[in-house]
């Protein structure tokens, strides 16, 4: 491709989004978050041309550069299941009902709405769908297709390419009506846990005997109830659960067994593997930093694929979504 998409990269984190997009072969021209702590991991690895740190409310359409596919994974917790859980306890709305960051997907309406990309891409959590039976999910794809884009939208599971579950929704959608996209057919390279594992791991990511005798107690107290809370002790030859930004509390959620010795937590570099990011990745931060950060990240090689058919939809020859009519296909016999 002699000339690049250039694509902006909205709530950036750590840099995910982008790293698929640039392997994908698109250029990124802006990026912002409001996370300081995410920002200097973001500007330790992209450098720090082009990284808005400010809230984007505050951010005007004339100071973002001109781009053609608008990136964001919006933030998830209006609409996570643990997200709404600690909500809930506390009496505080959410969805689109918090003001905080609900509204944060109407600053995406307004930049497309301005700038009129050729295409977005935005990421999410999968109970994004089902979220106030349906109608948050709703309004989001209405209000991009009264834009006067396409929407597509799927939910996928990362465990094919890395050794975790997480299943995410991705939305996409072109100015173009007439492009058909398809999501990508993605190959089951049944990733194990033990290919993301350092040597030598320091003791003190190995969990205190007070920490393993509670996590324990706590898991059978819920299994006599018939619930199914409590530590996740993986198996090295398959995939872990899911990695959340509460990682750095207690690590219960994915636990790494040791022979005659308790379990330990993943170390940061693990936790980038376990979402594909190379490790050539640098991590400037403290592990609890580092933990939050890489829970709320992408599976990287999940974004590079799906990134891949979009740039492809946008560059190959376009499918008609209709037939050609009688006098279209007149036009084009003469015209060639």
């Amino acid at each position: 491709m002699k000339n690049k998409l250039k694509f902006i990269d909205l709530f950036a984190g750590i840099g995910g989004i982008r790293i698929g997009f640039e392997r994908a072969g698109a250029k990124c021209v802006w990026s912002n978050d409001y996370d300081k702590h995410a920002a200097v991991t973001y500007t330790e690895n992209f450098g720090k041309g082009d990284l808005v740190l400010e809230d984007i409310k505050k951010v005007s359409t004339s100071e973002i550069p001109y781009f053609d596919i608008l990136c964001g994974g919006f933030p998830c917790q209006p609409f996570s299941i643990a997200g709404i859980s600690k909500k809930n306890s506390l009496g505080r709305p959410n969805g689109f009902a918090d003001q905080t960051q609900g509204t944060l997907f109407y600053e995406i309406v307004r930049i497309i709405k301005e700038k009129k990309p050729l295409a977005f891409f935005l990421e999410n959590v999968k109970n994004l769908k089902g979220h106030d039976k349906g109608r948050t999910f709703s309004v989001i794809k209405d209000t991009l297709e009264s834009l006067g884009y396409s929407f597509y939208h799927k939910v996928i599971d990362a465990k094919s390419v890395v050794p975790q579950h997480r299943e995410r929704i991705f939305m996409i959608g072109f100015r173009d009506k007439n492009l058909d996209f398809i999501f990508p057919e993605i190959e089951d390279k049944k990733p194990a846990v033990k290919e993301i594992l350092e040597k030598d791991v320091p003791d003190k990511y190995t969990l205190t005997d007070h920490l393993w005798n509670y996590l324990q107690k706590y898991a059978e107290k819920h299994k006599e109830k018939g619930n199914g809370f409590g530590f996740g002790l993986v198996s090295l030859d398959n995939h872990s659960r899911t990695l959340s930004a509460r990682y750095h509390k207690d690590g219960s959620e994915i636990l790494i067994p040791q022979k005659n010795k308790n379990p330990r937590k993943l170390t940061p570099r693990e936790c980038a593997r376990l979402q594909g990011f190379p490790d050539t990745f640098k991590i400037p931060v403290s592990d609890t930093q580092a933990y939050r950060q890489f829970g709320n990240a992408v599976a990287v090689p999940i974004i590079e694929l799906v990134a891949k058919e979009v740039i492809k939809t946008l560059t190959e020859k376009p499918k008609r979504k209709t037939p050609y009519t009688i006098q279209q296909k007149m036009e084009f016999t003469l015209a060639v």
